[in-house]
């Protein structure tokens, strides 16, 4: 691309042409992957960019944009270009050891939200969530932020996943725990809310190119991507209280399924949103 623009090239110079080579490749969100690598590389917003138009980047930033485009052309996702994603009105660190952030899994916090008492701090006890399967943590940070009176554990089986949630945790200034574990095998409280976003996705399935970049580990399942959802929700006998909640991310063709296994386990169905499931264990 330096070879087609001069090497000092105006911010809407650079981001027209870089629009068109993404599009070139069949990427549909050409024009805001060019400005989010742009304002990234010069360390500007996108508003920024769109009221700077004319304005020229250095030699420095043009190789340095080329470079992260050519990244970008090869269908790697721009939050592991750039180091981070917004999540639910934060930014949140990720690396290919974790997931990327995405809009489906906002709704397992609004359905948080009816999960979670009117007012915490009235509690006998404060209540337990684990976030399951972690990642970058965006599920359990997260709460942890809506409800400070909560004590939060972030568990993974991944420890280059837990240094970056832990990362995350310090930067958004929140309190939680850290745990090494598969699902909730090493979880030593009862919960009162398990929130978790595991593996789902049938490796039949099709997919993007940009999910080849993607950890497959916490992406695939076995049993047509229930396998560890339903691990999980074995484990609950012992691990989530009586009346505690279970939350869960699945595509919503898998929602019956899923709801069918938990009744074996005490779970009935509260609500459905989206790709979230919101389940409640009898007392």
């Amino acid at each position: 691309m330096s070879g087609n623009l001069p090497s000092r090239p105006s911010i809407n110079e650079w981001v027209a042409q870089a629009t068109q080579q993404l599009e070139s490749v069949g990427i549909s969100s050409a024009r805001l992957d060019s400005e989010l690598i742009l304002g990234h590389t010069i360390r500007q917003n996108r508003s920024y960019l769109h009221a700077h138009p004319e304005e020229l980047i250095t030699e420095r930033q043009h190789e340095i944009a080329d470079a992260r485009l050519a990244l970008r052309l090869d269908r790697v996702p721009v939050a592991y270009i750039i180091g981070h994603k917004e999540f639910y009105g934060h930014n949140f660190r990720v690396t290919t050891a974790t997931l990327i952030p995405r809009p489906e899994s906002e709704s397992l916090i609004e359905l948080l939200t009816k999960a979670v008492p009117g007012n915490t701090t009235l509690l006998n006890e404060p209540w337990r969530l684990i976030d399951v399967g972690t990642g970058s943590g965006i599920l359990g940070i997260t709460a942890k932020i809506l409800y400070p009176e909560l004590v939060v554990t972030l568990a993974d089986n991944s420890l280059h996943a837990l240094k970056i949630a832990e990362q995350n945790a310090e930067e958004l200034h929140v309190d939680v725990d850290i745990l090494k574990s598969d699902l909730l095998a090493t979880y030593p409280f009862v919960a009162n809310i398990i929130i978790a976003n595991l593996p789902y996705v049938d490796p039949e399935w099709e997919h993007s190119p940009e999910l080849e970049h993607e950890p497959a580990e916490a992406l695939y399942a076995a049993r047509g991507g229930l396998a560890l959802i339903y691990d999980l929700i074995e484990q609950t006998p012992g691990k989530l209280a009586a009346g505690g909640f279970l939350i869960l991310e699945a595509d919503p063709e898998q929602h019956a399924a899923i709801i069918s296994y938990a009744k074996k386990y005490k779970l009935l169905l509260v609500e459905s949103e989206g790709y979230g499931l919101l389940l409640q264990k009898l007392a």
